[in-house]
């Protein structure tokens, strides 16, 4: 079987390093960690004040997915405004526009405001997430690219445990912590200001953007797409309404609470170790597709025991685990893939449509998961899941050898 191959179509992915990368990585990882342990942060703290002044759970529940769609209506326009104003002060404006909404939520108790600016925010925060992660695939070098992308997804995956236990630690009563909120998000956009310029893009004249570029992109990386997804419905999809799904499993509330935390540490214990052992394969891009097809078998695996944790509660946790590791690396795969075959606005467009399809599988698998439970939670909504991992598995191992995977 003949691997296949990291450019066959994009002979320009890997031209000399990108100069001040080290520096560049740096300031990404290091303004995003503080970016989003303030979002992480905010968000539980509104929802728990919300709650507080006896706003509905179907009000708050909108409140939350407000934010998700933001992210999703902006993504497509990403690349269409890198390529207008350039990467680097995208990225200043996507922070600046974090850190001014966290800011006038500090100032304001009006909910409509409020939610407006959770749209804003989640607009933001997809130009700064597409951004970032391409940024971070061009600054890489190409044989650590595996292992820079694994730091970064690790990281981001951090700020989800830190954020809220940052809350919890201050006090979601206490007046000040708004405002620590709001310096985690201006110390973020100084240190966004330390990434160092970024050669203008070689495709700069030449790359589609908006809606026709990420078709063009969807059509080259069909199935470096369906991994996104699948990684998105598991990790982040599935991931959110685990709560509900314990509850339904006789499980504690603070238990229940608890499986949220072992799916993102799975992410926390896998997504580097993952990113590391692709950049040791003597082929990587051939390294890279047999770690996303054993991260869909894993998923698959522990799906499939899924109708025995009716009877075996303590079955949850190992199975939320996995899901967590096995989705984020998944994801954290398939943007190494991606950085190691394109460059510039090109690479900004397939990450677009990778952020946009790992989003969908995060709605899609949300809004259909908490019906599933109330339906059937020890067989409709397994059988959902071991579906959706079957088709990402099979859709893996047939394209591994196409050129074009």
């Amino acid at each position: 079987m003949t691997a296949p191959q990291d450019t066959p179509a994009h002979p320009a992915a890997d031209p000399s390093p990108v100069p001040g990368a080290q520096l560049g990585l740096f300031s990404i990882f290091g303004s995003t960690f503080l970016e989003l342990v303030s979002h992480f942060m905010l968000m539980p703290l509104l929802l728990l004040r919300m709650k507080g002044t006896d706003v509905s759970t179907t009000m708050a529940g909108l409140f939350a997915a407000t934010g998700w769609l933001g992210i999703f209506v902006m993504t497509p326009f990403a690349s269409a405004i890198a390529h207008r104003v350039g990467r680097r002060p995208a990225l200043w404006m996507a922070g600046g526009v974090l850190t001014l909404s966290a800011l006038l939520f500090t100032l304001t108790q009006q909910l409509w405001l409020w939610f407006a600016l959770n749209m804003l925010s989640g607009i933001a925060m997809a130009l700064r997430w597409v951004l970032a992660e391409a940024l971070i695939a061009e600054f890489s070098p190409p044989e650590q690219r595996g292992r820079y992308v694994g730091i970064f997804q690790t990281l981001v995956s951090t700020t989800f445990i830190v954020g809220p236990a940052a809350m919890v630690w201050l006090g979601p009563d206490n007046p000040a912590t708004l405002w620590v909120v709001v310096a985690f998000s201006v110390l973020g956009l100084l240190w966004t200001g330390f990434i160092p310029p970024v050669p203008e893009a070689a495709d700069l004249d030449t790359a589609r953007v908006g809606l026709h570029g990420l078709w063009v992109a969807l059509r080259a990386h069909p199935i470096i797409m369906l991994a996104g997804f699948v990684g998105g419905f598991f990790e982040t999809g599935v991931t959110s309404i685990l709560p509900l799904y314990g509850l339904a499993l006789g499980l504690g509330v603070a238990a229940s609470a608890l499986l949220v935390s072992v799916s993102g540490l799975g992410g926390v214990a896998l997504m580097m170790p993952a990113g590391l052992l692709a950049d040791r394969f003597r082929d990587q891009a051939k390294g890279r597709r047999t770690l996303m097809v054993v991260s869909a078998s894993i998923m698959l695996v522990a799906t499939g025991v899924m109708p025995w944790v009716a009877q075996t509660a303590w079955l949850s946790w190992p199975i939320v685990f996995l899901w967590g590791g096995a989705g984020g690396t998944l994801y954290t795969m398939a943007m190494t893939d991606i950085g190691a075959r394109e460059k510039g606005i090109t690479l900004v467009n397939s990450t677009s449509v990778l952020v946009l399809t790992y989003t969908l599988g995060g709605l899609i698998a949300s809004a259909a998961s908490g019906a599933l439970i109330d339906w059937s939670p020890n067989v409709g909504f397994p059988a959902v899941l071991i579906a959706v991992a079957a088709i990402g598995l099979v859709a893996l191992i047939r394209a591994r050898k196409a050129p074009s995977f």
